[in-house]
């Protein structure tokens, strides 16, 4: 059935005619195809743009929540002060509205620290009250009868608690599940299309479909700002959270400019008070029983895979003999910045990011208090990095980190952050022996950081196949070895002739007549292994 030569549109409820004075006053867009464009686009800028502002700007989670919840209040005030829809506005508020959604359950987790499974419970029971007294108040749940400054304080309220929703369920999957941030898109695609296939094929009422799809496309959204944001290397196409937040903007503005022009998002009709109270019907009470034991059953799955999956740190009470990978992304990063390569350094920030994101969920129910100490750390680590050029800084706030992390990985109750001074000990009194062991230092034979250096900038180089380039890098590293020979040997004989020995054999594998990538690999892997130890 159509109505002025529109078809209802997904979520779009049929239509009846009402007064022209109640059009003026309707608050809300139409559901279009440009609604859920603009909708996706707007929830991938409340995962980057946050990120942005907290990671690359240094503004810190909790400064650039203040920020954002300001900014959301005043454009909220405006939004209300409004007597009609006005896409500028509306949209401007969703973005933000986004923003900060994704920044709650953020706080949440990192400064409250609640796990994400809690997060997802408590907002699936807010959006719940909302709806009911949404609906026990007015009588409908239609977004086409925003209207009055009630329903729409219900309406900003429901939208809120999707975002936050969303961010929650979607990191859940994606973080504490370890399955990632493209995998947990195309399992949220699949639900949405499922849902749509309810709505177009078996008539589900459009009103409950439009509000599952609406937190659907968050953790949608976030997956695909995930995946544009990423570096190459991770996966991603490398654009970085501050291009990705640009061109989404951008996107969004082109957009919402050409329904502005166009007037095509404009509510003509509202359906009739019969069709609004359709959703007291028996028939709507057991699609969402059916919706219901669907996402029970869904819900089900996810805790037998989680439990499952952490089987194997069920008896495990601490991160010890865990973190050696991310001590030696930090250590590769404290020789990049040490060498004023702040491009290498920041690409390996990446790397830590990312990797720590993938392991949460392994790592953080083993001991949350370490996680949580380290994750800081970590924070500061990643801002440092990203903001500033200064080596000094961030050597201090590296070396900060490298501390903590070694402390726990070696099982040392003390695992809060400690000074910079003390921390700075680990790497710059090479000669003291009784500094404790670290990613880039030999006990025994002092700071080998720099050695390190080359022969990771070597592994890269032949990670990438390039041989010929890795072979000219590691002259570097035997002339170096072999002018500290003098200093280093007389200090531990032993280790030197140990460390020795793996330079020799990655130079053969190199300066082979056809040398092997792999065994090029290998030989570095060990090389750079014996080193750290």
């Amino acid at each position: 059935m159509e109505h002025n030569g529109r078809k209802p549109s997904f979520s779009g409820e049929v239509a009846a005619t009402k007064s022209f004075g109640r059009d003026m006053l309707c608050k809300v867009p139409e559901v279009t195809i440009f609604f859920w464009i603009i909708k996706v686009l707007c929830t991938t800028v409340g995962e980057t743009f946050a990120d942005f502002l907290n990671i690359n700007l240094g503004f810190g989670l909790t400064l650039t929540s203040i920020i954002m919840g300001a900014a959301f209040a005043i454009v909220l005030f405006i939004q209300f002060r409004t007597k009609k829809y006005v896409p500028g506005i509306y949209w401007l508020t969703v973005v933000l509205i986004s923003v900060f959604g994704t920044l709650v359950t953020d706080n949440m987790v990192e400064n409250m620290n609640v796990r994400l499974t809690t997060s997802v419970i408590l907002f699936t029971v807010l959006l719940a009250a909302t709806f009911v007294g949404w609906f026990l108040s007015e009588k409908t749940l239609s977004i086409h009868s925003i209207y009055t400054a009630k329903r729409e304080a219900f309406y900003w309220l429901a939208i809120l608690f999707t975002f936050a929703l969303g961010t929650a369920t979607g990191d859940y999957v994606a973080e504490e599940l370890s399955l990632g941030y493209t995998l947990t898109g195309f399992i949220v695609l699949a639900i949405i299309a499922s849902t749509f296939i309810a709505w177009k094929v078996f008539k589900f009422d459009s009103i409950l479909t439009f509000w599952i799809a609406y937190v659907l496309t968050r953790p949608l959204g976030a997956s695909l700002g995930d995946y544009l944001s990423q570096p190459k290397s991770l996966g991603g196409l490398g654009l970085g959270a501050t291009v990705t937040s640009v061109i989404f903007l951008s996107a969004i503005l082109l957009v919402v400019l050409f329904i502005s022009v166009s007037k095509i998002d404009r509510i003509l009709n509202e359906k009739s008070k019969a069709a609004e109270n359709r959703a007291t019907s028996k028939k709507f009470i057991v699609q969402i029983a059916a919706m219901t034991c669907v996402f029970l059953a869904a819900g089900a799955f996810i805790g037998v895979y989680a439990s499952s999956h952490n089987k194997t740190i069920a008896n495990k009470n601490d991160l010890t003999g865990e973190l050696a990978g991310f001590i030696s992304t930090e250590t590769d990063m404290r020789g990049y910045v040490v060498a004023n390569d702040f491009t290498d350094a920041r690409a390996k920030a990446d790397n830590l990011e990312h990797d720590w994101d993938s392991q949460e969920g392994t790592l953080r129910p083993q001991n949350q208090s370490q996680w949580t100490a380290i994750d800081s750390t970590f924070d500061q680590v990643l801002t440092s990095v990203r903001t500033t050029t200064d080596p000094a800084k961030c050597k201090s706030v590296i070396d900060n980190s490298l501390s903590v992390l070694e402390r726990t990985n070696a099982g040392t109750q003390n695992n809060s952050p400690t000074s910079t001074d003390s921390s700075q000990q680990i790497f710059s009194q090479p000669e003291t022996s009784q500094s404790s062991p670290s990613a880039s230092t030999s006990v025994s034979l002092g700071d080998l950081s720099s050695f390190i250096k080359i022969e990771q900038d070597t592994l890269d180089l032949v990670n990438k196949g390039d041989l010929s380039s890795a072979k000219t890098r590691i002259k570097d590293l035997e002339t170096a070895w072999d002018d500290a020979q003098s200093t280093l040997q007389p200090k531990d004989s032993v280790k030197w002739t140990q460390i020795d020995g793996t330079i020799d054999t990655l130079l053969s594998e190199l300066r082979a007549s056809n040398p092997s990538q792999s065994g090029c690999k290998s030989a570095l892997e060990a090389s750079i292994s014996a080193m750290q130890k």
